[in-house]
């Protein structure tokens, strides 16, 4: 298989699972939000969580999330109607998502300042991704994480896998940019070392960002994938597998694709 020149990845949902991470720190805020006191979480609550942390666009809608399954919400009418049942909450509830944003950030970063080793053991690699990333390095590629994670924590996580990146190839959450526009630096850095565009492949789990790519008229040659195993809906899938522009991607096809390749010339 070509290899491209870069290969720019996102983080959460494509080469880590946080799952773990966001359902304890989601039920931490969820109990200073809702509750008197932190309490252990009901059994089978996390199980209903995880499938359903694909609707999440922004941190302080996860505690939300948590309440609507405690008062017996569907996950099918999370999954249809998110949008509008999270501004139902907010208006039942008497919330603004500032102070829930702000109970998020708080437990998240209380956490990671009395506790950074049990804070990074609550995130797992998928199968296989670390040893691509690695054959990606060793074949000449030029690896870049673009991430809404704080650029610190990724170069932490690759560390413990044994994965070496240098902290200039890690975009994380406090670049402050979108991802389009980090795409649109690095063809254009690219282009100008080697005077002309080189292949830039995309690896993300949102399927929204990726829309957002195509929406971009000078980065239309990027080659853009959905990583089928992050955090991405039955629906979406569906939607990207007839998408044109859009690479629908298993973790299998992953691990035997992106694998064998010759050095980018």
């Amino acid at each position: 298989m070509t290899a491209p020149a870069i290969l720019a990845l996102d983080f959460d949902g494509v080469l880590c699972d946080g799952l773990i991470e966001y359902f304890q720190t989601s039920w931490r805020a969820y109990c200073q939000l809702f509750l008197d006191a932190e309490s252990a979480p009901p059994e089978g609550l996390a199980a209903q969580f995880y499938p359903l942390r694909p609707v999440i666009e922004t941190g302080w809608e996860m505690p939300l999330l948590l309440h609507a399954l405690q008062q017996g919400v569907s996950a099918e009418a999370v999954l249809d109607h998110w949008p509008t049942l999270v501004q139902a909450l907010l208006a039942d509830t008497s919330l603004q998502p500032d102070v829930a944003m702000a109970a998020v950030d708080g437990v998240r970063d209380h956490w990671i300042k009395t506790d950074l080793d049990s804070w990074l053991s609550l995130h797992r690699f998928y199968p296989g991704v670390i040893d691509r990333l690695q054959g990606a390095i060793a074949a000449g590629i030029f690896p870049i994480i673009i991430s809404t994670k704080e650029g610190r924590f990724i170069q932490a996580l690759l560390a413990q896998a044994g994965v070496d990146l240098p902290r200039e190839q890690i975009i994380g959450k406090e670049i402050n940019q979108p991802k389009t526009d980090t795409l649109r630096q690095l063809r254009q850095s690219s282009a100008a070392e080697v005077s002309g565009p080189v292949p830039i492949w995309f690896v993300e789990d949102r399927l929204k960002t990726l829309d957002k790519v195509k929406a971009v008229d000078d980065l239309q040659d990027i080659v853009l994938f959905l990583a089928d195993w992050g955090y991405n809906t039955a629906a979406e899938r569906a939607r990207a597998a007839i998408d044109s522009r859009i690479h629908l991607l298993s973790l299998s096809q992953l691990v035997r694709e992106f694998s064998g390749w010759q050095a980018a010339a």
